[in-house]
This record gives structure tokens, C-alpha cells and sequence, in this order.
């Protein structure tokens, strides 16, 4: 049984922390990708036993925490991942500003798909590298990517390094094994890196199956993997991300970096939870599917049958649910009707680039309740 927890008051930045994007608390919590719900029965007692311990010392990850993982990605994912790949980075978040700089030079120009995860540009700005947009094609609010579009991009702007959202977060698509293998090839044609943000892979619906980039050929010297516990399991706040290196090259290099920074290995709760999660979690995600499943229909067909020019993205992955209102909102007026008169909390498309102002990100790993609040403030406002 899955239980959801009113999180208001536990200092979380989904309820607690909203005044620092929104300039005040007491908004309905529909933003930033964490679940509202507990995490599975086993991470919780393996977090007890180690506080029922009563040491906090020095510790290296166990060999266990190396083996669930890579059993749940050979049983999950179908690929075989070596513990000799596996890299520590506290989130996923540092772990693609790290290969940002350790993949291009200052100047160099850097690639996403937009609309994107807004923490993508900030990889690229911050770091001193070239943001190059190239903007994914939608067609009744389904997204995909236009192949000569992306490769005229990379050439005429001197790619050096290409972000890849799998699944792609805002849209919800899950990436078919062919679509792929035509940017990874494009890229190796054209001497790209590929950083490959895969942390919301555990999170498919509708028949849709997560493929691994590193899966669809030999592209090993050329990208790297990440991902993390932390959206299948609600870890977020024990940072632990792996990331996997199958070139040892590249390893020598990514190591030569964490030592610099002296950031080599993690917290022992965060090993032992993500241990925990793969190997007991599995039962627990599936009833959590199920509820965000069923969240994204409800939410899906209210708003579909109260606002018929309303678009919303099919949700193939991620619990987060991509919803267009440019038939009845400017883009100028978003926030003044989501957050004044609606008074909810959510991500405004505006904020993931691209031609999406008129979109928000709606959460669906909350109560059912919450999710139908949240329509219903839309539809009754929309139609006054």
C-alpha cells in the first residue's frame, strides 16, 4: 500500500520552499520532480538499522550496492553494466556540469533538444560554453526530433557536446531505439559528445520501454551515462547518482576530475538506501506507476472535456505531465492565472526554453486529490 504524505512543514522545497520561484509559500505543490508518497518498505529499514547502529564513520559502498544495481538495469533495461563503469556523483545535476567542462572548452557550443530541463542551460551558461538550441518538432502535442534539423544545427554551430534528456523531461517522450541511433550517429559523424541524462528511465507507461543509449551501438568512446535512485525511489535528498563510464579513458579523465574537487564517493545512507530500493523496491514502483497512471488519465480527459483546445503531451515517461493552454492564455498571462488566480505552484514552460510559453509542468507523483484540486482550480478559473 502506498502512502502519501502532507509534506508541508517538513521544510521541502516542493511545499515549504516555493517563495524562492514564486515570491511566497501556500501554493498548491505541483512543481519540481519529487513523489509526495513514502519510499519502499525495504530502504526504510535498511535507513533504521543503520541509524540503530549508531555510527556514522568512514565507509566505503558496499559490494551488494554495486551488484542490485547493475542486476536491476540487466533485468529492467537489458544492459549489462560493469561495477568497473560505475562513478559516484551526489546528483545527477553536478554530474552533467562536470562532463560540460570536461567534454568541451570555454566558447565551445553546447547542445539540448528544447524545451528541456532548465538546469540544462544552466550547465552550459554557467560554465562558460555556448547554449545551442535545437527546438523538437510537436504535433498535436506529441514531440520527436527533426533529424536534418539536428544535424544542419550541430554543423553550422560547431557542436562539441550534446545534452540528451532520455526520457525527455518536460515532453514525456520515451526515445524508440532507431531515434537513438540517428542522433548518436549524427553526433559520431560529426565528433560530439553525448552526455545521456537517463534518471527518469525507470518511469514508463502506456507500453512505452526506456532503451539505454549506450545500448543502441558502439558509442562508448563518445558518451557517458547518467542516472539515479532518486526519481524511481523518491531518494532525491540522500544524493547518490551513478554515473557509467565504459571507456577507460574517459574514466581516467572523470576520475582525474572528482580528485581535484576532492568529491570521490558518497554518504553511507545513500548507498545503503539506493542498495535497499533495487533490490526490494520493485513491487513498490509498480503500485506508484499505477497511481501516476491513473493520475495523468484523470487529469488528461477532465481537462480535455472541460477545455477542448487545451493540449497535453502523452505521457510515455516521467511523472510529469506536459500540458499546452495556448488556445486560452498569452504568454504573458501565465503566471498571473496559475499562480495569482489559480494559486498553484508548477513549472512554467517559459522556464525549459524553446517555443513553449504557453505550456506548463504539472507533477503527477502526488494524492489523486491533489491532482483533481488542481484541475479543478484550472477549469473553473479558464472558464470564468
Amino acid at each position: 500500500m502506498i502512502h502519501y504524505v502532507d509534506r508541508v512543514g517538513s521544510n521541502c522545497i516542493k511545499w515549504d520552499g516555493q517563495e524562492m520561484s514564486f515570491g511566497e509559500n501556500g501554493l498548491l505543490g505541483m512543481w519540481v520532480a519529487d513523489m509526495d508518497f513514502e519510499v519502499p518498505a525495504s530502504v526504510k529499514e535498511a535507513l533504521r538499522k543503520y541509524v540503530d547502529f549508531g555510527v556514522y564513520g568512514y565507509s566505503a559502498p558496499a559490494e551488494g550496492y554495486y551488484e542490485a544495481f547493475i542486476d536491476w538495469e540487466r533485468e529492467h533495461h537489458g544492459y549489462e553494466v560493469k561495477k568497473e563503469w560505475m562513478r559516484y556523483a551526489p546528483a545527477v545535476v553536478p554530474a552533467f556540469n562536470w562532463w560540460v567542462r570536461l567534454s568541451t572548452c570555454p566558447g565551445d557550443a553546447v547542445m539540448v533538444l528544447m524545451p528541456v530541463y532548465y538546469p540544462f542551460h544552466h550547465a552550459v551558461k554557467n560554465n562558460g560554453r555556448r547554449l545551442v538550441a535545437c527546438e523538437l518538432c510537436c504535433e498535436n502535442g506529441r514531440y520527436g526530433v527533426d533529424f536534418e534539423k539536428f544535424e544542419k544545427t550541430i554543423v553550422e554551430e560547431q557542436v562539441k557536446a550534446f545534452i540528451l534528456c532520455s526520457p525527455h523531461n518536460p515532453v514525456g517522450r520515451v526515445w524508440k531505439r532507431e531515434e537513438l541511433a540517428r542522433m548518436l550517429e549524427i553526433c559520431r559523424r560529426h565528433g560530439v559528445f553525448v552526455i545521456s541524462d537517463e534518471i527518469h528511465h525507470d518511469l514508463e507507461f502506456n507500453g512505452s520501454k526506456h532503451i539505454p543509449s549506450a545500448t543502441v551501438g558502439e558509442y562508448d568512446d563518445m558518451l557517458v551515462t547518467i542516472t539515479a535512485p532518486s526519481k524511481t525511489f523518491n531518494l532525491a535528498g540522500l544524493k547518490n547518482a551513478i554515473v557509467i563510464i565504459p571507456d577507460e579513458e574517459l574514466r581516467k579523465k572523470f576520475e582525474a576530475f572528482t580528485t581535484n574537487i576532492a568529491v570521490t564517493g558518497g554518504n553511507t545512507a545513500g548507498y545503503l538506501a539506493a542498495e535497499a530500493a533495487y533490490r526490494g523496491g520493485g513491487a513498490w514502483l509498480e503500485e506508484v506507476k499505477d497511481i501516476i497512471w491513473g493520475n495523468y488519465l484523470y487529469a488528461a480527459e477532465t481537462l480535455k472535456s472541460a477545455l477542448p483546445e487545451v493540449k497535453v503531451s502523452p505521457l510515455e515517461g516521467t511523472y510529469l505531465m506536459w500540458v499546452n493552454f495556448g488556445a486560452y492564455l498569452k504568454a504573458e498571462e501565465m503566471e498571473e492565472f496559475f499562480q495569482k488566480k489559480c494559486r498553484i505552484a508548477i513549472d512554467y514552460g517559459s522556464w525549459f526554453g524553446g517555443e513553449a510559453e504557453s505550456c506548463i509542468r504539472i507533477n503527477l507523483a502526488t494524492s489523486r486529490e491533489n491532482v483533481v484540486e488542481c484541475v479543478s482550480r484550472i477549469v473553473r478559473e479558464l472558464k470564468k
